[in-house]
């Protein structure tokens, strides 16, 4: 089989590792898998830094519509058998050529389709319906959640028979490869996550102040339209120096800066299958999360790690406190065991096997 994976090529988070991560596995077994983006930018450079096929189409900003010729001729010329692709972008453009194009066209869906726009008025809401109507039209529909299944099901009438559920995965390593920890005073948390409203660092920032420790800090790494008002209200919180913000970061700056790290925090009102955890449970951090997504698949009990309640300060604060007050041994002990879960469920070898099986039930 000969596959087309296309994003718009922008993302910056867990879009484009899960698409990195999936067309790596995807080489190191040999399969014909390639990659186009719509434009240059963050993917695509990902991309060829892992050595994985990658084109650019050129598009001439978010809605150059006049490139649609070139992608529907750079798709037939191919001899692709599945397009498959990953983004509202990708998605519209997708649906404006499918009766077009010979491949068969399969879509994931990475998150909420509901609030991928949901702060942008007018043109959020076009942009959404777009986004809708090309999952009802695409041949396959690949969700990373029970709860979006039902979602894009029950609310954005998708066919049922169309819909597989598929977990995120990552790379794990041995543990043997993850650098030790570095002493440090305080107990550290960090959320790694885009700074925009669904992802709910306000609520973080309102759980560090009534939390009320002193020895706690904050660490926030993710840039986004809402990291200056961030920063205005943890001023406004007088939180001072419990919070650092640092910015959009690099998985070797993530990696230095978990050593220093003592939980990893999501305070987000929605998720898919949080691959920022799964890498932060890589480098044994233990784990807290809002009740998002299918989030109790990837912490299946206490033993396991933090949940609070999705928008619940109070609830967000208790989890924190009972994290903060944990016995150093025992919370490392738990971090070992949520590596060991998540590490024999949530594979990107694992993953790549469930999507190639769908594909071969569709190419049949």
């Amino acid at each position: 089989m000969k596959i087309l994976h296309v994003n718009a090529g922008l993302e910056q988070g867990g879009g484009l590792s899960h698409i990195v991560n999936l067309l790596t596995e995807a080489k190191k077994e040999e399969k014909d898998f390639e990659l186009l983006t719509l434009e240059e930018g963050p993917v695509a450079k990902a991309a060829r830094a892992a050595n994985i096929a990658t084109h650019v189409l050129g598009a001439k900003g978010r809605y150059d519509l006049s490139s649609l010729k070139r992608l529907t001729a750079f798709i037939n010329d191919g001899h692709y058998d599945i397009v498959h692709t990953h983004g509202a972008r990708a998605n519209l453009f997708l649906s404006l050529i499918r009766r077009k194009i010979t491949a068969t066209w399969c879509i994931t869906v990475h998150s909420d389709p509901y609030l991928d726009f949901a702060d942008r008025g007018f043109l959020g809401k076009v942009f959404t319906k777009l986004n809708l109507h090309a999952l009802r039209n695409a041949n396959c529909v690949f969700v990373v959640t029970k709860r979006f299944a039902k979602l894009v099901v029950d609310k954005a009438h998708v066919d049922k028979d169309k819909i597989h559920v598929i977990y995120n995965g990552i790379f794990f390593h041995d543990n043997s490869e993850i650098p030790a920890k570095y002493e440090h005073t305080y107990f550290n948390i960090i959320n790694v996550a885009r700074t925009e409203k669904v992802k709910g660092q306000a609520l973080l920032l309102h759980a560090i102040k009534k939390l009320n420790d002193s020895h706690v800090r904050l660490y926030i790494a993710g840039s986004g339209s809402e990291l200056s008002n961030l920063m205005a209200l943890s001023r406004q919180l007088d939180l001072g120096p419990q919070v650092t913000f640092s910015g959009f970061m690099t998985q070797a700056q993530l990696k230095n800066l978990y050593r220093r790290m003592d939980l990893a925090v999501l305070t987000s009102y929605s998720e898919s299958f949080p691959l920022v955890l799964l890498e932060a449970s890589d480098n044994l951090l233990p784990i807290l999360s809002t009740d998002i997504g299918d989030i109790k698949v990837m912490i299946p009990n206490p033993e396991y790690g933090f949940i609070a309640k999705t928008g619940n300060v109070d609830s967000i604060v208790n989890e924190l406190r009972e994290a903060v007050n944990k016995d150093p041994k025992e919370l490392s002990a738990m971090a070992t065991r949520e590596k060991k879960y998540v590490a024999d469920h949530f594979s990107v070898k694992k993953q790549l096997a469930s999507i190639e099986k769908v594909y071969k039930q569709l190419t049949k």
